[in-house]
């Protein structure tokens, strides 16, 4: 390990020595109860992006979210060709056996993964030299039209254009999943686009009747 990493690392350490004396040890009732199961109502499909962490922007204890987090909040959709399907697995896992009630798909300002989608800068790179994040990203590559068509292909606007339709794409990958669309149909499940606007700290839902997103206050 070089020093660099052992920094890093040690920097953990001592957060994890915080939450045993502030967090872990005040609440061991809490901690008790949750070894025997977890049975969060919501799922929260997130960015892997480092400062839009689902547990701290919704102030959630352990045990109340199930969070998924990948480049771009991406879900793909339904198939069931050979390969690992992490975030369908985990999809499953949420719907099918803990029987989340609500699944939110959460965007956010300034993402990485988006812009990448949006400038195609990855594009014919080789898996581990950006292929992967290429092949990824590719499920935008229509709705990369729809914003190209409107705002081209660079500036803030484009690029809060190409987050805000992540969003949606995912939502509707997610309602290419049978148990996802029988179980919405039949209200046991209800889905939820939002948009975390790193900018201004402000979280946005999708109304999915107009398309918009409008900030929650």
């Amino acid at each position: 390990m070089s020093e660099q990493d052992s920094v890093g690392f040690e920097r953990l350490i001592e957060g994890y020595r915080r939450f045993r004396a502030n967090g872990w040890v005040p609440n061991h009732e809490r901690w008790a109860t949750l070894r025997e199961g977890q049975s969060p109502d919501v799922m929260v499909i997130a960015c892997s992006d480092s400062r839009v962490d689902p547990a701290q922007i919704f102030d959630v204890d352990p045990g109340e979210v199930f969070v998924v987090r990948n480049v771009a909040a991406m879900v793909p959709p339904f198939e069931t060709t050979p390969g690992h399907h992490g975030v369908s697995a985990a999809l499953e896992f949420a719907v099918q056996f803990l029987k989340v009630k609500e699944v939110v798909v959460m965007g956010h300002g300034m993402c990485g993964g988006c812009k990448a989608a949006l400038s195609q800068e990855m594009l014919g790179t080789e898996p581990g030299q950006g292929g992967f994040i290429a092949d990824w990203i590719a499920m935008l590559d229509e709705a990369r039209e729809r914003v190209v068509a409107q705002h081209g292909t660079q500036g803030r606007a484009a690029e809060q254009a190409m987050e805000l339709e992540g969003v949606k794409v995912s939502l509707a990958n997610l309602r290419t999943f049978p148990c996802v669309r029988s179980k919405e149909r039949s209200g046991e499940l209800r889905l939820t686009g939002a948009f975390f606007a790193i900018s201004d700290g402000l979280l946005h839902v999708l109304d999915e009747t107009t398309g918009a997103f409008s900030p929650t206050v």
